[in-house]
């Protein structure tokens, strides 16, 4: 890949050239920027009662989690083969990704679990984009926390990827409890999750 005077590449694959878009893109403040379906999409960051979700699961995840991992908001995720960078709103990887002092991507197939919390402008690429992706990736769980699904709140854990397409370990409605398997072995209350 060839940049000219920062404004244009040249570059070898499609691959490529998406990231170098992607990383030229600036958003405006309170949003964020992803890669979905090799499109660069700009989305307003999430509410509070997001945040409080994302907190809660977080907090839990740190009691079960070894040592050597942590629990990261936003971190890009590359999903190369469908042109995808996302960011999730929860990625447990291995600390030592991101210590490696260099400006490379940390693959979505690196991560132990991801969480994405729906919102209205996120919902389509949440519940199908992104899962298409991560199992792709193999990436091993996807932990969907709906607030705006059809009939009310639901928490939807997939594992076992194939392709692009999970297994549903667990689907159920927020308030009740998601039993994670290992290498978490916990169970994640939702009960006090906004929105219930």
């Amino acid at each position: 890949m060839r940049e000219f005077e920062g404004d244009y590449i040249l570059a070898d694959n499609a691959w490529d050239e998406i990231v170098w878009v992607w990383r030229q893109t600036e958003a405006p403040k309170g949003c964020k920027v992803e890669i979905v379906e090799g499109l660069i999409t700009v989305t307003p960051l999430s509410s509070v009662a997001h945040n409080d979700i994302a907190e809660r699961v977080q907090r839990r995840l740190y009691d079960v989690i070894p040592e050597h991992w942590g629990i990261y908001q936003r971190l890009p995720l590359a999903v190369p083969g469908r042109l995808g960078l996302f960011e999730p709103d929860l990625a447990v990887v291995p600390e030592a990704l991101l210590r490696r002092g260099d400006e490379h991507l940390i693959p979505a197939s690196e991560a132990e679990l991801v969480g994405e919390i729906v919102s209205s402008a996120t919902a389509t690429n949440d519940r199908v984009h992104k899962l298409a992706g991560y199992a792709q990736a193999g990436t091993p769980l996807y932990l969907l926390i709906d607030g705006l699904a059809p009939g009310g709140p639901t928490v939807t854990l997939y594992g076992e990827p194939d392709g692009e397409t999970y297994r549903v370990l667990y689907a159920g409605k927020v308030g009740d409890p998601v039993v994670l398997p290992a290498p978490f072995q916990c169970a994640l209350a939702t009960t006090e999750f906004p929105g219930r």
